[in-house]
């Protein structure tokens, strides 16, 4: 396991500095401080609470796994608080212990998650070391977990959710708007649903893969590898960020990836201990939210390959829901709308998708299917 450090304690103050310094000083503020900030916890022994102690009296913590990115050890440590804050015993000393690795997503960067194979790359370690009994649970950024999980795992868990929208972060901050930006402008995205929205406004931009962390991202756009790029605000946020955003944008200028800003915890189907614990940390209406978006994504069979966002929120006692499929240049598009109870959300979005997916029809996925990842990129770079 790779030990990764990263402060959390001081925001960045970039509000009168430039835009190129701006993503210079909150990159350098992210990437140095304390090892021991996002150190393990200490696994000494206390013997404070029969919860966490083993057969020979030794504590057995609860073991978080998670990404080593900044974003993804943000997420490890806010899912640490809301234990401490929730059950008195885990804060005593020994009984959260943070488990860090990387991920084949982490450590392949110069190719594409579509030709990689997709979001189960982000996952497929955190899994095995899950059924492996090397950790207790695992915390994810949901949208990057599959809509399948291993047999013997369970996913019950979302933290209330954060702003849902993708930032803007243009290279000076002169431009605010998709609609503003230069004929010919470079967008850096791995996102093939960002950039068939992008080309679906302006089929002269040019998009290209833009993968790593949030830091890595900002340091290419400050060194002027691209003209702007696209970021979940949630993610922003969650490392105090946020500033760096040229602007927000809403759901009629680029709507999200199903799950997006929604933060899952993940643990063994038959492990008592562990999910008592994540249970009570679930927020219900965020969780009916990712299941009603996630059965979207079901039922279209969604991959890499295949722009889709879909979005759900609860208005009025009401879920209603927004989805989207479209080419990867942007040049065909199919959205709808739905809403009914809470209680139904599963089956909403498993009938929004449905219906998208007889609106566009078998003709439409066929050619998703026949397109290698060369010829995706192909067109989208064209």
């Amino acid at each position: 396991l790779q030990q990764t450090s990263l402060s959390l304690q001081t925001k960045p103050d970039l509000n009168t500095q430039k835009a190129k310094m701006k993503f210079s000083s909150a990159i350098s503020l992210l990437l140095v401080g304390s090892a021991a900030a996002f150190a393990p916890a200490s696994t000494s022994q206390s013997r404070g609470t029969a919860l966490f102690m083993a057969g020979d009296g030794e504590i057995k913590p609860l073991r978080i796994g998670t990404r080593g990115s900044p974003l993804a050890l943000a997420q490890a440590y806010e899912t640490r608080e809301r234990l401490m804050e929730k059950f008195p015993e885990m804060n005593e000393e020994g009984a959260i212990e943070i488990c860090v690795m990387k991920t084949q997503g982490d450590m392949i960067l110069d190719k594409s998650l579509m030709e990689l194979g997709g979001k189960g790359l982000f996952t497929k370690e955190l899994d095995t070391a899950l059924l492996g009994d090397e950790v207790d649970i695992c915390v994810h950024s949901m949208k990057d977990v599959p809509t399948w999980l291993p047999e013997g795992t369970v996913l019950p868990c979302n933290f209330p959710r954060e702003d849902t929208n993708d930032a803007f972060i243009y290279k000076d901050g002169s431009v605010k708007r998709i609609e503003d930006l230069p004929d010919g402008s470079v967008i850096g995205t791995a996102s093939l649903r960002r950039q068939a929205q992008l080309m679906a406004k302006n089929p002269t931009l040019k998009c290209v893969n833009f993968r790593g962390n949030v830091q890595t991202r900002l340091r290419k756009l400050d060194d002027g590898v691209v003209d702007a790029t696209l970021l979940a605000i949630a993610g922003l946020k969650r490392m105090d960020m946020d500033d760096c955003a040229t602007s927000v944008l809403d759901w009629d200028e680029m709507l999200p990836a199903v799950a997006q800003g929604a933060i899952g915890v993940q643990c063994r189907s038959d492990d008592e201990r562990s999910l008592k614990y994540i249970l009570g940390l679930n927020d219900p209406d965020t969780h009916a939210c990712v299941n009603c978006e996630r059965a979207f994504l079901e039922a279209l069979d969604g991959n890499c390959k295949t722009p889709i966002a879909g979005q759900a929120r609860i208005i009025d006692g009401k879920i209603k829901f927004r989805g989207l499929i479209a080419m990867p240049d942007g040049s065909l598009k199919y959205e709808n709308e739905a809403e009914g109870d809470v209680d139904d959300a599963v089956e909403i979005g498993k009938k929004a998708g449905e219906e998208l997916k007889a609106q566009a029809g078998d003709k439409f996925f066929e050619m998703m299917v026949e397109l290698s990842p060369q010829q995706v990129l192909g067109q989208l770079t064209k």
